[in-house]
């Protein structure tokens, strides 16, 4: 089709043509990014933790007044829960991925602090913790009995040592990029050097999600939490998540002490609340998507629709010459396309700019390019879709009544 005589219709509508240019520009720039935002919040959301988040259920208990043993009270605990149908194991833990509180701790391969080091988020963890937490040991061995010490104890110890720790790969990799992390040692917990004789694939932070490098790191060390300052974790039968949150709570309530159930949730559930913030943003930035859209789409069939009712006598003039409906429909199309394509180039253009903007101001990445073409495929369909009605209707008028009505 010849777009000469396009291209001077347009020229004779300058106004409206702008402003569907500029519609279109806009709405790829700010949709362009939008999906960017969108798809890293979805990834951020379901990143791996390492853990078998669907199969854990964690329990946190308060004590009202003394408690004379701890330890055993902590055992007790651990043997009621283990008993219960539908548990496949169970420990303690300081901390859980997902929480509110992170313990953090700065680790060196020297002795002598010389203000480097990697800082990874410290996880203190009781016997069974491998098979608790579902975690995947791709390196090493898992804590051996007499490695495990009581936290009461270490407190108390004036030349407190650890014997053995564990790496998540992320950590072993930094601190040992030759790839031969087990049987080093490493310091910062005392004065004594700690070797490593594990690695574990993948363990998040407590917080994960965040911009700081020190949010990749994370270790084990076997320390024996009580139950006052740690988590008591379950790994359930599949389908026995919500029954066995109900029985363990009633378990350690029967033990005897005088304690409160402070949280008792499935990691799911804490992983679901954790990033709850990001969901609401993706649902934001969706709808402001839909919107703008939406927007457009209605702004080109009324321009289309306008464009056809001042048009009636140059349709009737062309169909009475042997136009078919086809080439009418085709030059309503081709012309909306040739809109779309400026609106779409201006638009990369705002896009690149808003990405900058945004790397600048909120250190973002910056907008990977394979979300252009993305932008303006949707934006050419949407074009082509709403430019549709109006012009099927503009090939349908009947030459003689076309050029009465004009």
């Amino acid at each position: 089709m010849d777009i000469l005589p396009i291209l001077a219709t347009l020229k004779r509508h300058k106004t409206a043509s702008f402003l569907i240019v500029l519609q279109i520009a806009l709405t790829c720039a700010i949709v362009c990014n939008a999906l960017f935002l969108i798809m890293q919040r979805i990834d951020k959301i379901n990143e791996p933790s390492g853990l078998a988040d669907q199969e854990i259920v964690s329990l946190r208990i308060g004590a009202i007044g003394p408690v004379e043993n701890q330890d055993a009270q902590t055992r007790a605990d651990l043997q009621a829960l283990r008993a219960l149908p539908g548990v496949k194991d169970a420990t303690l833990v300081n901390q859980l991925p997902f929480g509110e509180n992170m313990s953090m701790s700065t680790m060196r391969l020297q002795q002598k602090e010389d203000g480097g080091g990697v800082t990874a988020s410290m996880y203190n963890v009781s016997e069974a913790w491998l098979k608790t937490l579902g975690l995947r040991l791709v390196a090493g061995r898992d804590f051996e009995a007499g490695e495990y010490q009581n936290l009461l104890d270490l407190e108390k110890s004036e030349d407190a040592s650890y014997p053995a720790i564990i790496l998540n790969r992320a950590m072993a990799t930094r601190m040992f990029p030759k790839g031969d992390a087990l049987g080093q040692v490493i310091y910062g917990l005392g004065e004594k050097p700690i070797r490593v004789v594990g690695v574990v694939d993948r363990l998040v932070s407590p917080q994960p999600g965040g911009k700081d490098e020190s949010l990749n790191y994370s270790m084990l060390l076997p320390v024996r939490e009580t139950f006052r300052g740690g988590y008591f974790i379950a790994r359930t039968e599949p389908g026995k998540r919500d029954e066995v949150l109900k029985a363990a709570a009633l378990a350690l309530d029967k033990s005897g002490a005088k304690r409160i159930l402070i949280e008792s949730q499935s990691l799911a559930d804490k992983r679901k609340h954790y990033y709850r913030q990001d969901r609401s943003m993706i649902n934001l930035l969706a709808a402001v998507c839909l919107g703008l859209l939406v927007v457009t789409a209605f702004g080109i069939v009324g321009l289309a629709s306008f464009w056809v009712q001042q048009r009636t006598r140059m349709i009737g003039t062309r169909r009475a010459l042997g136009a078919t409906r086809g080439q009418i429909l085709r030059y309503f199309q081709t012309e909306n396309f040739i809109l779309s394509t400026i609106g779409i180039g201006l638009g990369m253009i705002a896009a690149y700019g808003i990405s900058l903007l945004l790397m600048k101001s909120y250190e973002l990445p910056p907008l990977p390019l394979a979300f252009l073409p993305i932008g303006a495929f949707v934006l050419w369909g949407l074009g082509q879709l709403a430019v549709l009605a109006p012009a099927r209707r503009a090939a349908a008028l009947p030459p003689v009544e076309a050029l009465r009505g004009a």
